[in-house]
């Protein structure tokens, strides 16, 4: 399943959201509506929160289903409740904004070129994943550039073949090309997804819908 919101006033629900597939996280002060989209297309439990006093989640959080990096910022307190149900990495690194900088699913993970190793070696031990440092199609932060599940991934056409099979092969998925919000190349920072399904920004268009619903295989 695949719908489609907007965040305070906003399309790019992927700087605001941060899930897995058994959790989404929304900033404080989002509307019921919104709540229940996030809650029965991705089929998870929402919690709302801030992290380090910023409603900006998607862009300081990222998650797969054994593990939690969260910006430097953070406080411990702010995801307490999570600490009985995954591994949890505050990131201390100039590198910090980890939902912009790190993409991972259960596979693997990819974190912005200029990541310190020491953090690399944190996150793959928070996360249970082989990581890797590297760009997308030319971009860093590849938290913003790219969605990616258990079951798929979505890349901006300015990435070339070659490329996207190393991805395929890096993190164990099929990987697509597409656009989100009206022609944006932030894929990750208009989509928020799992295995069971997708929200899109609501400036998607039908084509770029019907892209990233088979790219990620989440078709009803």
């Amino acid at each position: 399943m695949i719908r489609t919101a907007s965040i305070d006033g906003s399309p790019f629900v992927g700087v605001y959201a941060a899930c897995n597939d058994s959790i989404c996280l929304l900033p404080v002060g989002v509307d019921k509506t919104t709540i229940h989209i996030f809650s029965d297309t991705l089929g998870v439990e929402v919690h709302t929160l801030l992290i380090a006093g910023s409603p900006l989640i998607g862009s300081l959080v990222t998650m797969n289903s054994r593990g939690i990096v969260l910006t430097e910022f953070a406080d411990m307190e702010e995801v307490s409740f999570l600490k009985d149900r995954m591994n949890i990495l505050i990131l201390d690194d100039v590198i910090n904004a980890a939902g912009n900088d790190i993409l991972a699913n259960d596979k693997a993970a990819m974190v912005h070129p200029d990541m310190s190793r020491r953090s690399v070696r944190e996150i793959e031990d928070v996360l249970d994943v082989e990581v890797v440092r590297g760009d997308i199609g030319g971009i860093k932060t590849v938290g913003s550039a790219a969605v990616v599940t258990n079951k798929g991934m979505v890349v901006h056409p300015q990435v070339e073949e070659a490329e996207m099979d190393c991805l395929k092969d890096l993190f164990g998925v099929p990987v697509y090309i597409s656009t989100a919000n009206y022609g944006s190349i932030y894929i990750g920072a208009s989509v928020v997804a799992n295995s069971r399904g997708a929200v899109a920004g609501e400036k998607c268009t039908p084509i770029e819908i019907n892209r990233i619903e088979d790219a990620l295989d989440i078709i009803d």
